[in-house]
């Protein structure tokens, strides 16, 4: 659970509409079971490049081409993951007040700090920023002027970093400079990788039959999808309900959109569809809803209220019928036998009347 919790705060704040971007995480906790005290990873349009912590001697790198990246800049990239390394003590001042005045940081807390940087090739246009989150909530940010309280909280401490006039300067050359070298060897490496296209497999889930049917779709890139359901060929938005895209360990991508059910027909269900479409790609996904194709682990309601699946009910009834067919087969039984009594008993009754009329 802790683990989900890490990478979900991790990939904050990654989303962004400018063609290439980069970001740099970190994140720092304190009485946090089962997380570390100081984490890092880089993630380039949505990749995770690299991933360590302070239990780690070596950085973990996830992709063949980001390893031939290092054999290539091996000198640039030591120094960089030093420069990462190093930065824990940096991170562990700069935040000390942040929970000061926090009941959230009772029994522990976390921090954690994207530093982002984003690039148009087209027109070499660089942008950026530096945010700050407090316990799962965005805190303060460096919008490339001036720092940004996020939080009530924040107000003292945007006040004072923004007196620091080289503190601000500082994130700026950062930005523009060490971040954005950073992206531009993963885009010279990385970048056929990045911009491949890959549709997902999309299915019809359903909790139980009164529940909304989910369409779901896994394992697509890049984080662009579009997921929607349509009634006659139209996109519909009433009774439908999107949820957010998701990361998959693959470094693929999830998605889900749900369609309430109460309200349609069951003679009008092959009227709706989900759709799914990546921008670029020609081809789309069409899932007709339809009984037939709905996945479900629902177990219909059974004996005194234990809930039983279909293979369950199939051993009752075979149980039942075994429990019959002795039941039967004993009351034949004891009706053969007890005809057999009465004809064995006529028969001396008879037997005893022609011995006393032959006496």
């Amino acid at each position: 659970m802790m683990k989900s919790l890490l990478m979900l705060l991790l990939f904050c704040h990654t989303a962004s509409p400018d063609k290439y971007y980069l970001n740099m995480n970190v994140l720092l906790s304190s009485g946090i079971p089962n997380v570390h005290e100081y984490v890092g990873m880089d993630i380039f349009q949505g990749v995770s490049i690299f991933y360590f912590d302070n239990s780690m001697e070596r950085e973990r790198v996830f992709l063949d081409w980001v390893k031939d990246l290092i054999k290539n800049k091996t000198h640039e990239w030591e120094e960089y993951i030093k420069g990462c390394m190093d930065y824990f003590h940096t991170l562990k001042a700069d935040t000390t007040s942040f929970n000061q005045n926090s009941s959230q940081s009772e029994g522990g807390y976390i921090i954690q700090q994207s530093i982002s940087c984003t690039w148009d090739d087209e027109t070499d246009q660089i942008n950026g920023h530096s945010r700050y989150g407090n316990n799962g909530e965005d805190f303060i940010a460096f919008d490339m002027m001036t720092w940004v309280a996020l939080d009530a909280q924040a107000e003292t401490i945007k006040k004072e970093w923004d007196a620091n006039e080289s503190r601000n300067t500082f994130w700026k050359n950062f930005i523009k400079a060490a971040c954005f070298d950073a992206l531009k060897k993963y885009y010279s490496f990385g970048k056929s990788y990045v911009n491949r296209k890959e549709l997902p497999s999309v299915s019809l889930l359903q909790k139980t039959p009164s529940s909304p049917v989910r369409c779901h779709a896994t394992g697509f890139y890049p984080d662009k999808g579009l997921i929607f359901w349509r009634k006659d060929g139209e996109e519909i938005h009433e009774g439908v309900e999107h949820g957010n895209i998701l990361p998959n360990q693959d470094e693929s991508f999830q998605m889900s959109v749900d369609l309430e059910m109460s309200s349609i027909p069951s003679e009008d269900w092959m009227r709706y569809d989900c759709m799914f479409e990546l921008p670029g790609v020609e081809n789309v996904i069409i899932m007709k809803l339809d009984k037939d194709v709905i996945e479900s682990n629902y177990k219909e309601p059974g004996i005194l209220g234990k809930e039983v699946n279909l293979s369950e009910i199939s051993i009752i009834v075979t149980a039942v019928m075994a429990i019959l067919i002795v039941i039967v087969l004993a009351v034949l039984g004891f009706m053969t036998h007890k005809k057999t009594m009465l004809n064995g008993k006529k028969l001396k009754q008879l037997t005893k009347l022609k011995l006393s009329s032959y006496l």
